[in-house]
């Protein structure tokens, strides 16, 4: 059943409540008990799920695997050892103070799912046997008969089978600051975009005036919501070209001065100086020679370009 739906739901905004109701096996008067705990069992609860959390710490530890900020962690330690606690000092704060920055810009955007999450309706007042029933939102399957009106948030997407003045506030979903007057009719334009489907409601968005019904096409991870909670998880960060540029910058900085303090160190062995010696000038020609705030200005850049979430 499940597949036989999805292979139909492209365009619900162009069926008639008649053919929604047909396709979904469904009717005006909702779902019976049976029939609504065998489709909860086949689509799930109608959550937004994510993937496992990977724990603050992780997070930290991330902003430690750059290249050039391991260098500086060497540079950091053998400056130490050989005496410059100062310049050690400086290297120290620079990359904590670098990776405090990357940590919070990454663990905010991290808390994106949590705000969608935070969208979702606890409860929803659906008709089951053709009697409204207020249940638990997360029980909601597709078929099911809902009731909404002012104040709701709206547990699911669904198509508008019936409208009073029924308006809803979509700014979350598609950014329009005015509410939206829905309808029940269907229309007959493929393309579309789903701010201008008004006879289909969104889950997570909110009924702001009047009241309706709607037959549940979606829930879940399956909702237009559900997409977005997707993308946010799947999605790999994507460098701007300046923090690719900064940072290829900063790894063939790295190696040459380190290649530099290796012919340094050879010339002046093959030269007769002390070993002992020229290993400490070339360990302190590295230490001077590499920009410690370097990592600073990528991280400021991502954090500039970061798009902000609502948290």
């Amino acid at each position: 059943m499940k597949d036989t739906f999805r292979n139909k739901t492209t365009n619900w905004h162009l069926k008639t409540a008649g053919e929604v109701f047909e396709i979904l096996r469904s009717s005006p008067e909702g779902l019976d008990n049976q029939e609504a705990n065998k489709r909860l069992e086949e689509y799930g609860p109608n959550l937004l799920t994510e993937k496992k959390k990977r724990s603050p710490f992780a997070f930290f530890l991330d902003q430690f695997k750059d290249f050039m900020i391991l260098v500086l962690i060497a540079a950091a330690v053998v400056s130490g050892l050989i005496g410059e606690v100062s310049d050690a000092i400086a290297i120290v704060v620079i990359v904590s103070l670098n990776a405090a920055i990357g940590f919070v810009q990454e663990y905010r955007a991290k808390k994106a799912m949590a705000a969608l999450k935070r969208m979702a309706a606890p409860e929803a007042t659906v008709l089951r046997d053709g009697m409204p029933a207020k249940i638990d939102a997360w029980r909601l399957v597709p078929g099911d008969v809902v009731i909404v009106e002012q104040g709701d948030v709206v547990p699911a997407d669904m198509r508008v089978v019936e409208s009073a003045r029924l308006k809803t506030d979509e700014a979350a979903l598609t950014g329009e600051a005015a509410a939206v007057e829905k309808q029940h009719t269907a229309f007959h334009d493929e393309t579309l975009p789903i701010g201008d489907r008004r006879n289909m409601l969104y889950k997570g968005t909110f009924v702001s005036y009047g009241r309706g019904k709607g037959v549940v096409v979606a829930t879940g991870m399956q909702t237009e919501i559900g997409k977005i909670a997707s993308m946010l998880q799947e999605e790999e960060e994507v460098k701007t070209p300046l923090q690719k540029r900064l940072a290829t910058f900063g790894r063939r900085l790295a190696v040459a001065v380190l290649a530099i303090c290796g012919i340094v160190f050879v010339m002046g062995v093959m030269r007769g100086e002390p070993t002992l010696r020229m290993l400490l000038t070339a360990i302190s020609l590295a230490v001077a020679a590499i920009p410690e705030a370097l990592p600073a200005v990528v991280t400021d850049s991502r954090a500039v370009t970061n798009i902000s979430v609502p948290c």
